[in-house]
């Protein structure tokens, strides 16, 4: 049986769900017949480097990513841009009968209907010239079409998703790019390209202002190389690249104009460099660091920020431990205005994250959103007279003392007053905001009385000290981290939250947009805490 012969460096599909990139291809010492050394996308798949008895026939990017099989017919190698789209767009007529029996797909074929005209919803998006937004994800294809065909059939796409395909390079790319004139947005995503060539056409990416990277083991420099050829650029994002730096980045001046970055679950740890690296970025409004390894945010010093524009950043699951990071962080990001850190060891459970919260929002004024929670004007006020008398306390010397560890003591102290200074009444306003609950966890719903008999059953009690104008929303959260319940605190639904009353019965807490104080939730107030099961798996 012949097969196609592929070159190397072309992209390969097996029905059994994995990715390659074809690294070899010719005979192997001792065996008859040809073979493909192939390097697997999934790592998984792979059992060596290239290497068969001592003998290196390729070279992966990766170690143990790569194996030896037979050319086979059940090897995709994909197909055209034009056949793709055709085969998902586009359905034949099913001839002059104007009435057809269709299976509704959510019935699972129980419920069958007579449907009129169908042939004409079929012409109506057989029109491919309409197309504005398409999506080739996991299609199969893995090169262009003959110049002009794709511009005369499809001019008006606007948005391209040609994820997971099996193109192998920019110039790939580029063939199906530069026939659509009006692309701005390109998704890109779990392929693997080969870096672009030195001739790459500029004209193939003159409007496009989002491109998606996701996946595709693309470095920096690649990134700065190919984005220079793309003068209207405002989003990008490269997450799960495995990145581990972003220094030595070519300096461009279209980066200028890019306003996010997206660089989610990669392997970056030091921000000196991701700073260095964003001195292009100059109109970068928000930054996504979430799920790498930044274990601290150094203090700025004489250093130039590159980040004065920023307003949103996400540094949720990494590894910052020290608040001091947050004083830090706020030097370099002035306009900081969102700001995500769930997930951090200075957000977890113990005596630091009891108060983390309200010393986030007193350490960065320009905070309005904290872990996609807005901060109300009252919440922002009680967190800083809360900050002011935790410094007071625990900071011994005088202001300039207190400067050092906490660099926005003295802009609180004028607009609130020096702890020492100020009078009984703000005192017992702070004092009558901070309040300290007892908090039972049971692992069944309980009754409608606070009994001995359950009190035995409780399988934690333990004391949260929150502030009494906390919305009941947060304080669930905050409920979830100190019994140490779930991977999923955004599950609020799922847990359920009863007030001891002053008769020993117990009132559900439903409304999450009240205060604890509308409750009634004060000092030694007792809380009951159920959480289902689907949370605690």
């Amino acid at each position: 049986m012949q097969h196609v012969l592929p070159a190397t460096g072309s992209r390969i599909y097996l029905s059994s769900g994995y990715f390659g990139t074809v690294r070899y291809f010719g005979p192997l010492d001792g065996t008859t017949g040809l073979w493909l050394g192939v390097e697997w996308d999934d790592l998984a798949r792979g059992k060596h480097d290239g290497i068969k008895d001592g003998k290196r026939y390729f070279d992966c990017r990766v170690p143990h990513s790569g194996s030896f099989i037979r050319p086979s017919s059940s090897i995709c190698y994909g197909h055209a841009f034009l056949q793709a789209l055709k085969n998902k767009y586009v359905e034949a007529v099913h001839g002059i009968a104007s009435q057809e029996k269709i299976v509704l797909g959510s019935s699972n074929g129980a419920i069958e209907v007579e449907a009129v005209d169908l042939d004409k919803i079929r012409s109506k998006f057989s029109n491919l010239e309409r197309l504005r937004e398409v999506s080739l994800n996991n299609e199969m294809v893995s090169t262009g079409n003959n110049p002009g065909e794709i511009l005369s059939t499809c001019p008006n796409i606007r948005g391209l998703d040609l994820s997971a395909t099996l193109l192998s390079s920019w110039d790939s790319v580029a063939m199906i790019t530069i026939e659509l004139p009006q692309l701005k947005r390109l998704a890109l995503n779990r392929n693997r390209l080969t870096p672009p060539s030195s001739h790459l056409p500029a004209s193939a990416w003159l409007r496009l202002s989002e491109l998606q990277l996701n996946g595709t083991w693309t470095s920096w420099e690649e990134f700065t190389s190919i984005a220079m050829l793309m003068p209207q650029l405002r989003i990008v994002e490269l997450g799960y690249n495995e990145l581990t730096s972003l220094s030595h980045a070519k300096i461009s001046a279209v980066l200028d104009r890019i306003e996010i970055i997206n660089l989610d679950s990669n392997k970056l740890e030091d921000w000196r460099h991701i700073v260095e690296a964003s001195k292009p970025c100059t109109s970068l409004q928000r930054l996504i660091l979430s799920s790498n390894n930044i274990e601290r945010v150094f203090p700025r010093e004489s250093c130039l920020s590159h980040l004065q524009g920023l307003k949103a950043l996400s540094l949720s699951s990494n590894k910052l431990h020290n608040l001091r990071d947050i004083d830090h962080l706020y030097e370099w990001c002035p306009h900081l205005e969102a700001l995500s850190l769930a997930k951090n060891p200075l957000s977890e459970v113990n005596d630091l994250s009891r108060s983390a919260r309200q010393q986030i929002i007193a350490k960065i004024p320009s905070l309005r959103i904290l872990d996609a929670t807005a901060i109300s004007t009252k919440e922002r006020s009680d967190s800083e007279l809360f900050y002011l008398s935790f410094v007071a306390k625990t900071v011994p010397g005088d202001d300039e003392d207190k400067m050092k560890e906490h660099p926005q003591w003295k802009a609180l102290c004028m607009r609130h007053g020096r702890p020492a200074e100020s009078t009984a009444h703000r005192d017992s306003r702070l004092s009558r905001y901070l309040i300290e609950v007892k908090v039972h966890h049971c692992c069944e719903p309980p009754g409608g009385l606070f009994t001995p008999e359950m009190e035995v059953g409780f399988t934690v009690s333990t004391s949260l000290r929150v502030l009494s104008t906390m919305k009941l929303g947060l304080f669930r959260l905050r409920l979830m981290k100190a019994l140490g319940a779930g991977k999923n605190p955004r599950s609020r639904d799922n847990i359920f939250v009863w007030l001891r009353m002053g008769d020993d019965t117990l009132a559900l807490l439903q409304n999450d947009d009240q205060e604890l104080g509308w409750w009634g939730i004060d000092s030694n107030s007792h809380i009951i805490v159920h959480i289902s099961r689907q949370i605690e798996s």
